[in-house]
């Protein structure tokens, strides 16, 4: 089935057209046995009525020079045979379609030039047919510049569609680089916060090989040698590490130089928002584990941005914060009762530093709207699991 619909899409209007052509040359025998007024044989008038329908069928590759052919076709055999032309109907519809194709050309210009043939050709069919009025000179023509104008209209729906098409396509690649920046600048952040977790404990592994290796007499001077060669190691990555932070660190950023924050913070972070003029409530379910320092801070920020997002979007009266602390994982859920759509978040690149901070540790997350109203950000952080 799709293979004959893709067919009938290709060929169709070619098909169309060559029935067109048959049923016109089968017309034009009609008419030369019929009019007492013809002035062409047979022989010539069926091939003559059959090549003006025939025209059409280079439109697709020739949209302006099959149309106009037309007409240029039609008034030209007016002088040779005037009643054989105005009066066969395939003919009279071939010259409609053809104007309306002019006036759906995408070249404004070349539309335009499309009405003056579509005129012209029909003023001059109408002075060449015997029996011909004042009036034949005005409706007709004006008959055949109607379906242009209805080819011109189309033309400019199906502009407004293109351009509707194209501000899509533009906004989604905006939402894509959005996105991606979005994310660049959360994993530098990351990578900023996983800085300080890491340097405090390579400064504490420095200071207790230091505080060791001075204990030891000096009969192991093997030992002491090799203690003094790990803290040099450990002073070194702990230079390196502070000389990659300044190349990540944009200009303008400060030193984050107060201790960075982790669940058991919450309270104060709750209060800001609460201050802000968004109540919010803390629910915590199962013992609270002490949890490795980099995924505390991602929780904690995870819960940070969730607030955010309402605050800034949601319209909300209040919001629920849960922590479930499981023995392998902790789960986070901040609900809130605000518009609840993915619409209310804006760009989402909130969201998208969320999903990518979970990604990191291995985690999942969803964001929707919640089944009773409001919006629900939930995720999963494994405890102890590999980062990816």
């Amino acid at each position: 089935m799709d293979r004959v619909k893709n067919i009938i899409r290709k060929y169709g209007f070619e098909a169309l057209v060559v029935i067109a052509a048959g049923v016109s040359a089968l017309e034009a025998v009609m008419q030369s046995n019929s009019i007492a007024t013809s002035q062409t044989t047979v022989w010539f008038a069926v091939p003559a009525i059959a090549l003006i329908v025939l025209s059409l069928i280079a439109y697709r590759r020739f949209p302006f020079a099959a149309s106009a052919a037309v007409w240029v076709l039609a008034a030209s055999l007016s002088f040779v045979d005037g009643p054989l032309v105005t009066r066969t109907i395939t003919v009279t519809m071939a010259g409609t379609i053809a104007s309306f194709l002019l006036g759906k050309l995408s070249d404004a210009v070349q539309a335009r030039i499309g009405l003056v043939i579509v005129v012209s050709g029909a003023a001059i069919a109408v002075y060449n047919s015997p029996g011909h009025t004042p009036g034949n000179f005005v409706f007709i023509p004006i008959q055949f510049a109607m379906a242009w104008l209805a080819g011109f209209a189309v033309r400019g729906h199906a502009a407004q569609a293109e351009a509707a098409e194209e501000r899509a396509i533009h906004m989604e690649r905006e939402r894509e680089a959005t996105a991606r920046i979005a994310v660049a600048e959360e994993r530098a952040r990351i990578a900023r916060e996983l800085h300080d977790v890491v340097a405090h404990a390579v400064s504490v592994m420095v200071l207790q090989v230091g505080a060791v290796r001075h204990r030891l007499p000096i009969a192991v001077k093997d030992d002491k040698d090799a203690l003094e060669q790990v803290e040099r190691v450990g002073r070194t990555a702990l230079t390196e590490m502070r000389n990659l932070l300044g190349a990540m660190r944009h200009d303008g950023d400060a030193l984050e130089l107060a201790p960075q924050p982790g669940l058991d913070s919450l309270n104060s972070l709750l209060e800001d928002v609460g201050r802000a003029g968004l109540p919010v409530r803390l629910h915590v379910d199962g013992d609270p584990l002490s949890l490795p320092r980099a995924i505390d801070l991602s929780a904690y920020r995870i819960v940070q941005e969730g607030l955010t997002n309402v605050l800034k979007h949601a319209r909300a009266d209040r919001a629920d914060v849960f922590i479930h602390y499981k023995p392998n994982e902790v789960h986070i859920e901040v609900r809130d009762d605000g518009e609840g759509s993915l619409k209310a978040v804006g760009s989402g690149s909130g969201l998208v530093g969320v999903r990518e901070r979970v990604k990191i540790y291995g985690g999942e997350m969803s964001a929707g709207p919640a089944p009773k109203g409001g919006f629900v950000l939930r995720t999963r952080l494994p405890i102890g699991g590999d980062f990816r």
